[in-house]
């Protein structure tokens, strides 16, 4: 069983910044990869960024690459997201969420993702 939690949400300004984190525990896989997704109300959960193990190869949602950064720490099992320049469409629900053996074409495919975490809420106001 594979659980996954994350924290670092809260509250920010328009131009501010907030870093969120993932921690993991449970379960053992050579190649996979953890993504995070938002999903703001109404709206369906879209993809935010992903990094692959074991070669920590990272992939960013469309028009996100340059303002947030994943990265990860193995030695503590977390994976983190930096987010930058954080404008008030950014305001969401954030989850991470975990894919076996992942692929370029599916890494970006919530349905291919077996394990989330409760989420964690980041608000932008203007």
């Amino acid at each position: 069983q594979v659980q996954l939690v994350e924290s670092g949400g809260g509250s920010v300004q328009t131009g501010g910044s907030l870093r969120l984190s993932c921690t993991a525990s449970g379960g053992t896989s050579n190649s996979y990869a953890v993504a995070w997704f938002r999903q703001a109300p109404g709206q369906e959960r879209e993809f935010v960024a992903a990094i692959r193990w074991p070669n920590g190869a990272t992939y960013y949602g469309d028009s996100l690459k340059g303002r947030f950064t994943m990265s990860r720490d193995n030695a503590k099992k977390t994976v983190y997201l930096q987010m930058n320049g954080l404008q008030p469409e950014d305001t969401a629900v954030y989850y991470c969420a975990r894919i076996l053996n992942p692929i370029a074409s599916t890494i970006r495919s919530r349905d291919r993702y077996d394990y989330w975490g409760q989420g964690t809420q980041v608000t932008v106001s203007s």
